[in-house]
């Protein structure tokens, strides 16, 4: 994910999975059936989430449950925005991925397209 790091993305997936309020140790027990980390790394983690606005957090007792602030659909949305504001080509980019995709897809594009067209 644009402007996330490794560990960053797997809390936010696991936010993303279970959309509910989740406290330091709930994710800290998804994210420990792959990898051994610790309470405080997946605590700093979601601090540092927080701070960028991708998680909002609210007190509970001593601890605070946090949810994510946008989706995974609207992050990976911005991602591909940001790299196509980064490439001095955009219109190439875009007509590359336009190739690539699937009949599905293409038709899903299409029909966004056609509605923000009758849109303006």
């Amino acid at each position: 994910m644009q402007g996330l790091g490794e560990l960053e993305t797997a809390v936010m997936e696991v936010l993303w999975r279970d959309p509910g309020p989740q406290r330091v140790r709930d994710v800290l027990d998804v994210l420990n059936t792959e990898r051994d980390l610790a309470y405080t790394t997946v605590m700093t983690v979601l601090d540092n989430l927080h701070r960028k606005g991708w998680v909002s957090r609210e007190r509970d007792g001593r601890a605070y449950r946090y949810v994510a602030t946008r989706s995974r659909e609207d992050a990976v949305a911005n991602a591909l925005r940001e790299l196509l504001d980064s490439t001095k080509d955009p219109e190439s980019v875009l007509l590359r991925f336009a190739r690539s995709v699937s009949p599905r897809e293409s038709e899903v594009l299409r029909r966004a397209l056609d509605d923000t067209a009758a849109d303006q």
